[in-house]
């Protein structure tokens, strides 16, 4: 040993050549001497650092106060005097500690009162001693904080009963990672879960308040922009109210994608500050806090056997603290917990550098640490945007992990039963992260063999994949990967080198199969693929519906396949009917339950069904109709509230509705450029043509397009210059208007939705994953018109040719049509419409030249030329249909009724039994001996 050490410090002192630095190695090799004396690594020395460290090279004076040593240093130094940055354990306490506390804890077993009086007094109550507010700062904005925060208390006293049922009975739980979550508004859902709609509208109205005018004060959770954030979102909801244990961990963001606005036509990004007055559901957890390193040097070790061990070290630390969000279910106590994680610094400022005056220097750390959560998906054109998206990506997944161990070590559960206790579902590629780091803890901070910990990750991890467009499956460049999280790159190449080796042995004469399922994909320049990656470690990998289940087996993932077919399956996706019937519709909800006679459908969305033969029912049908034409009138005054009063529509005409995320594969371009083609043909016609031929129709556009997106971009300009155009033409406004709805949210879906006569999904056949709005629109009694992609296809299957109006080529001809020849001539009003805009007819053509030129040269990879005169022709079918009001109404009724497949109720109870493996776990507050009483 003390051979090795003479050979080490005299390699230290070469790389130095810096003698008066001598005392600092004595230092680091007394260290080391001691670490070789008392650890169980042995005969343990330095063989080879990746990166040298930066510590190893400063020229500053020499002290002999190791404090005093500059941070790296210090950082090396104390290195090799542990093992790792041990994991904090959560504390338990002892017979004493519970002795001492019990009157506390008395208190903390029962639950608060829920009856309107109380509830009065406990809002005010927050209003003076939380808000500290009187008479003269009083407002509308203080009574909702008050009675959130009041709302907060009872989902408080029912979560951490059910955090600590969990605990004592050790339950098996379900981990859900995400990187996002579109949780919309959270009062009346929150109220609505707790069964306390009616006591808090008691308690307000005693005030001058009405319930519905809190709701409208509170903003959007601006943690999530798309399905992907909603369906978490909507899963979470079902995981608590069937009751199943569960916890979703993400981000914290300070702000959304962005706030649209729209100036000239054109999408206008702006901050989406959602926190700018506080947000009063959370809660702060300072007292639940991890290191997470970025960059840095990974030094590599040898063990008491012999065997290579690594320390990853230096770099950049910053610190996730926890903020938690209690998830009512409905109808039961059990509450779940949405763990979000703020990025902090690991020291507020740089003292020296604020003494010496360099005041943008002293807060430089802190502004780094806290940009990793500022903002959902930030720009990644640049690298530095790659970096920041990797950097949040790192940062969830390893603070989630490690609060995964605290919790187990807190209940005296060894790691080696993580599978046992935990599922870890990836919600997509953003948090496949989490597969490294899970092996990087396992094998580096607690010992394990990789052989023992590779068992373990794919026992643990289940992954969902929600796309099938190649740009969509994420990729990182080897370089990005060795900058930001060296050791992590070197164990996805490990990865990488035994997984190729199984598919050698499996496949010997087949070499290019080697290349396509390669986790790293060779360049220039080289590129890790997180979905290889995923599937590689998952034992679960399941599309969102059947049709894209099916595409990913025999295309985006066939060589995979070929060598895991048991690892594929299928779990269509599903929307909480809590979110959006009972809330987004309550009339119609309240009709199903006085017609069914409970409310048991709120949780079982199946028994609907029993309502189909209600659908010739002529009172039922009038019934029905009356929720419908009340819900746009909803619609209509948010029409007008959006356009300043200066755009008036008509409840009788028919409501067609795109809104959707922006993209070329969704076609919003195809809709907008049917609607100029309907426009000329009204101008075509005399006025007694009009009457007679034209069902009138509102066509409603939605959607936010990503800022760095060009093409979609100038989709949303062409809707608007549209609009400018037909809503001022005296010919066609009483028989057409186009609207845009700007900076769509789920507030805003919550209102246009239930509205709905017909919802366009036109997603290129084999596009599009699953989507879920089509799902939301056909609950609520609207009907779709689309192509046979994604959920379109389930929804037919079960409400029949009632609920859809199909048109465009299947999935299995779209290659076909994408390699023949181009279609030419053009549909005649596809031509038609072209021209327009070529005659500068919706302003300057060159606007939209990037999006129209692709049609008629023959680069169409969407299909919007080969699909569009069935297009038309389903446009056509749907206002023949219209005009049959009772015929409409009884098939807008079956659509309705038919929806229980896509509760995501039904979804969850498929991953929990097929997937996770997970039983549920009803807490029960009426047994004295299990927890609080009433």
């Amino acid at each position: 040993n003390w051979r090795i050490i003479i050979f080490g410090l005299i390699f230290l002192i070469w790389r130095t050549r810096n003698w008066r630095w001598l005392f600092i190695r004595f230092k680091f090799f007394q260290a080391l001497k001691k670490n070789l004396a008392e650890s169980e690594l042995g005969s343990f020395t330095i063989l080879m650092a990746t990166q040298t460290a930066s510590s190893l090279s400063h020229k500053d004076k020499p002290t002999n106060d190791v404090e005093e040593l500059p941070e790296d240093s210090r950082l090396l130094l104390s290195r090799f005097t542990r093992r790792y940055d041990p994991i904090p354990e959560r504390k338990i306490l002892d017979e004493t500690a519970l002795e001492k506390h019990k009157k506390i804890f008395d208190i903390f077993d029962s639950f608060l009162a829920t009856d309107a009086n109380d509830l009065k007094q406990f809002i005010v109550n927050h209003m003076e001693y939380t808000l500290a507010r009187s008479r003269y700062n009083f407002d509308d904005y203080s009574t909702y904080q008050a009675t959130a925060l009041s709302i907060r208390d009872r989902m408080l006293e029912r979560w951490n009963f059910t955090q600590r049922k969990f605990a004592e009975n050790q339950v098996k739980r379900v981990c859900y990672f995400s990187i996002e979550y579109l949780i919309g508004r959270t009062m009346q859902s929150a109220v609505t879960n707790l069964g306390l709609t009616h006591p808090y509208g008691r308690a307000l109205n005693e005030f001058g308040y009405a319930l519905e005018e809190l709701y409208e004060l509170e903003s959007d959770a601006a943690l999530g922009n798309g399905g992907l954030g909603r369906l978490a979102a909507c899963f979470l909801d079902s995981l608590a109210t069937l009751n199943l244990p569960a916890c979703g961990y993400g981000i914290r963001y300070q702000y959304g994608m962005l706030h649209q606005e729209i100036r000239n036509g054109y999408q206008v990004e702006s901050p989406d500050f959602w926190l700018r007055r506080g947000n009063p559901w959370e809660i702060c957890r300072n007292d639940i806090t991890y290191p997470v390193r970025f960059g840095g040097s990974v030094w590599t070790v040898l063990g008491a056997g012999g065997e290579e061990k690594y320390v990853w070290d230096g770099g950049e630390i910053v610190i996730a603290v926890a903020y938690d969000n209690p998830v009512p279910g409905y109808g039961t106590t059990n509450t779940l917990t949405l763990r979000l994680w703020a990025s902090a610094p690991s020291s507020e400022f740089d003292l020296q550098s604020f003494n010496e005056a360099d005041y943008y220097r002293a807060l430089r750390a802190k502004q780094n640490a806290q940009n990793i959560t500022s903002v959902l998906y930030p720009n990644d054109e640049t690298r530095q945007g790659k970096l920041l998206r990797l950097q949040q990506q790192y940062f969830f997944c390893s603070a989630s992990l490690r609060d995964i161990f605290s919790t187990l070590k807190s209940q005296n559960l060894p790691l080696n039963r993580l599978p046992e206790k935990i599922a870890i579902q990836l919600n997509d590629t953003h948090p496949v992260i989490a597969v490294p780091e899970l092996l990087r803890l396992l094998i580096d901070e607690e010992g394990w063999k990789w052989d023992d910990a590779w068992k373990v990750v794919q026992n643990t991890f289940a992954f969902t994949n929600h796309t099938v467009l190649p740009e969509a499956l994420e990729k990182w460049a080897v370089d990005l990967f060795q900058e930001l999280l060296p050791r992590h790159l070197m164990i996805i190449y490990e990865i990488n080198r035994r997984f190729l080796e199984h598919v050698a042995h499996v496949f010997p004469s087949d070499p290019d199969r080697i290349a396509r399922v390669s986790i790293i994909q060779d360049g220039p320049p080289k590129m890790v693929r997180m979905a290889h990656l995923a599937v590689v470690a998952s034992h679960s990998v399941n599309g969102v519906a059947a049709i894209h289940s099916e595409i990913i087996k025999r295309d985006v993932f066939r060589d995979f396949y070929d060598l895991f077919p048991e690892r594929f399956n299928n779990k269509t996706n599903g929307v909480t009917p809590r979110r959006w019937l009972v809330i987004a519709n309550s009339r119609l909800a309240k009709l199903y339950t006085e017609t069914l006679g409970s409310e048991d459908w709120i949780t079982d969305l199946p028994r609907t069904m029993a309502l189909r033969h209600y659908a010739n029912d002529l009172k039922f049908q009038q019934t029905f109709s009356n929720i419908k034409r009340s819900n746009k009138i909803r619609l209509r005054n948010l029409i007008l509230k959006v356009t300043k009063g200066q755009i008036e529509v008509s409840i009788d005409a028919l409501f067609d509705i795109h809104v959707k995320r922006i993209h070329e594969y969704k076609r919003q371009l195809m809709n907008i450029l049917s609607v100029v083609a309907r426009y000329q043909k009204i101008k075509s016609l005399s006025p007694d043509q009009r009457k007679k031929q034209i069902v009138p129709r509102v066509c409603v556009f939605a959607g936010k397009s990503a800022p760095g997106y060009a093409a979609a971009k100038s989709v949303i300009k062409m809707i608007n210059s549209v609009a400018d155009v037909v809503n001022e033409d005296s010919d066609s406004n009483a028989y057409l208007k186009v609207i845009f709805i700007p900076n769509y949210n789920v507030s805003l879906a919550e209102i246009i939705i239930p509205a709905a006569d017909i919802s366009q999904h036109i997603s290129t056949a084999g596009t599009e994953a699953s989507g879920t709005s089509n799902m939301k629109f056909c609950m609520n009694g609207g009907l779709i018109l689309g192509t046979m992609d994604g959920a379109n296809i389930e929804i037919h299957e079960e409400a029949g040719d009632d609920c859809m109006f199909q048109f465009g080529a299947l999935a299995n001809q779209v290659p076909a049509l994408r390699n023949g020849p181009a279609l030419h001539p053009l549909p005649q009003p596809l031509r038609g419409a072209l021209d327009l805009f070529k005659s500068n007819g919706f302003g300057d053509y060159s606007l939209f030249s990037n999006i129209l030129k692709p049609i008629e040269n023959g680069s169409d990879y969407y299909l919007i030329a080969k699909d569009f005169d069935s297009y038309l022709a389903a446009q056509e079918a749907v206002d023949v249909a219209y005009q049959d009001k009772s015929e409409w109404a009884r098939r807008c009724i079956v659509t309705a009724v038919s929806m229980g497949k896509f509760s995501s109720d039904t979804s969850i109870s498929q991953y929990a039994e097929k997937i996770w493996n997970v039983d549920p776990f009803r807490v029960n507050p009426d047994d004295n001996s299990n927890g609080k009483s009433h």
